[in-house]
């Protein structure tokens, strides 16, 4: 899985995914080097299954605070947007290319309205940041009408000759378009619900081609808003007119300047905070300068007393499980829940909507696949068969035969 954030320039990106990346303490699984350049790992929170076994757990890779795991997640800061990206403008192939790869979207606008449409700073207010959700959906249209316009004329005469070309043009549509995640059920769908003659389909317009490009970017590229600088008052007024504009989209009020500030007061012991919480503790007063002090209060006042939170880690929390329908599975055991090096649950793995106790044991090796006999809900003590689909933050034993 991997979560792509994406933005115009100065609308708060790279600190939305510098707070995103930045953890909370020191423990990081993952060596710099082997991280390229425009790649990072966040943290999804959820809560932690020690809670129910009333213990500490030993997390291998994340962090755990106050039963509040902290769990890694891939992520791709997408640079390069500009209008014309699919015509090769800007760093568009670079920006596409990075596209690609993205399961699920986090475009951090600039709610406030202070930075025009070429990311330069403007009076605030004076820009509507809905013109920014519509340039992207409109790119990334643009681009999958590109890919399935290349060659289309003779992709379509030669699949109209084959016997059963109502079959075979979801099947070959889905092939070409494999690499942007496109699966048949996909294509399947999408046709059915568009209701295009699969019978004839050198009838297809090109409207019919812009329709199926933009369904199938909704299915494949699925995008959550992040209306950053929401401690701007011009914000409140153009996040009520993005929900009406786009009701269909996920729109979190984000202060990603603040939640940056934040991670970082707590990293070096100045405060107490929990990323996502609605509040925060101040450890060493005597440590603050004026200017720190002022900044935390103005953060207290106008972010998360106001929002109940600063939105980043709400956002990313949204991609992976709501957008994505990600669940959280722990493996443990019933009669133990450490590893062979003593510690307590140490692995929390991030699985896809649909995720069965086979599914599951796949997972942790091939050998408990293929020799799966059961598996156990720890948390019930239950034994549960191949097909028994898991639920968030289940604990999973199981018993294989080698």
């Amino acid at each position: 899985m991997l979560v792509g954030v994406v933005g115009k320039a100065n609308v708060g990106k790279s600190t939305f995914f510098k707070a995103l990346t930045l953890a909370n303490v020191e423990i990081q699984n993952y060596p710099f080097a082997t991280i390229k350049p425009n790649h990072g790992i966040g943290y999804v929170r959820v809560e932690c299954a020690d809670k129910f076994f009333n213990v500490q757990c030993n997390p291998r890779e994340g962090y755990c605070i106050d039963h509040n795991r902290f769990v890694p997640v891939d992520l791709i800061d997408v640079a390069g947007l500009v209008p014309g990206a699919y015509e090769g403008k800007g760093m568009g192939n670079q920006f596409l290319d990075d596209l690609r790869q993205a399961d699920a979207l986090i475009h951090v606008v600039d709610a406030s309205g202070s930075t025009n449409e070429n990311g330069e700073p403007v009076e605030p207010g004076s820009y509507d940041p809905c013109n920014d959700i519509n340039f992207l959906e409109v790119e990334l249209d643009m681009w999958y009408l590109r890919l399935i316009k290349k060659g289309w004329d003779r992709f379509a005469r030669g699949v109209q000759q084959e016997k059963d070309h109502d079959i075979k043009i979801v099947k070959d549509l889905a092939s070409h378009l494999s690499g942007l995640k496109v699966t048949e059920d996909m294509v399947e769908e999408v046709l059915n619900n568009l209701k295009l003659d699969r019978n004839n389909i050198l009838s297809w317009t090109e409207e019919d081609l812009k329709k199926i490009s933009t369904e199938l970017r909704k299915k494949t590229k699925k995008m959550i808003i992040a209306a950053n600088k929401v401690d701007i008052k011009t914000s409140e007024n153009n996040i009520e007119k993005m929900k009406k504009q786009f009701p269909d989209y996920m729109i979190i009020s984000c202060s990603a300047e603040s939640e940056l500030a934040l991670r970082e007061a707590s990293k070096n012991n100045l405060i107490r905070y929990i990323p996502g919480d609605s509040d925060f503790q101040i450890t060493n007063p005597d440590e603050l300068n004026e200017k720190q002090k002022k900044a935390l209060d103005f953060i207290k006042k106008n972010v998360l007393e106001k929002f109940k939170n600063t939105g980043v880690q709400q956002a990313i929390n949204s991609a992976v499980f709501t957008l994505l329908e990600y669940i959280a599975i722990f493996p443990g055991g019933v009669n133990k829940l450490a590893d062979s090096d003593g510690n307590i649950l140490p692995d929390c793995f991030l699985m896809p909507p649909g995720t069965t106790a086979l599914d599951f044991a796949y997972k942790l090796h091939t050998d408990f696949g293929k020799n799966f006999i059961k598996a156990i809900d720890v948390k019930k003590k239950m034994p549960v068969g191949k097909e028994h689909l898991l639920k968030n933050q289940d604990v999973v034993e199981i018993i294989s035969g080698k």
